[in-house]
């Protein structure tokens, strides 16, 4: 029996962990495409110079070569960026600027109106 118990605890970290993973894997690559705008275009500056450059040295594959790096370097920074959040055991849950994520809506006010005093009842 305790066994089965240890076990059941074992694939309910691991899902947990494979969910992290996959939330965070999500996040940053949103963040990536969102606030990282000004990186991608930067890249695709550097790779289109790059893909000018090799075009004389290897005229059949240049752009795909170097459009397939670019890609591989993005997909692999968000792929080892969440691991090594999840690995160090960060869960989204935890961090505070991703509500958004989880549905929560950040209040900072009420809004009070000028007749609210008389006939409203507010709670704090």
């Amino acid at each position: 029996m305790v066994s089965a118990q240890s076990s059941n605890q074992g694939k309910t970290y691991s899902l947990l962990m494979i969910k992290s993973f996959l939330i965070w894997t999500f996040t940053l690559a949103v963040c990536l495409l969102v606030v990282g705008f000004p990186l991608v275009v930067l890249m695709a500056t550097v790779g289109c110079l790059l893909s000018i450059i090799l075009q004389s040295v290897m005229p059949v594959s240049a752009v795909l070569l170097v459009a397939g790096a670019l890609i591989m370097f993005n997909v692999m920074a968000v792929v080892l960026a969440a691991g090594v959040l999840t690995l160090k055991g960060v869960h989204p849950n935890e961090i505070k600027w991703l509500s958004w994520l989880h549905g929560e809506a950040d209040q900072m006010q009420t809004s009070v109106y000028a007749a609210c005093p008389l006939t409203c009842e507010i709670k704090m």
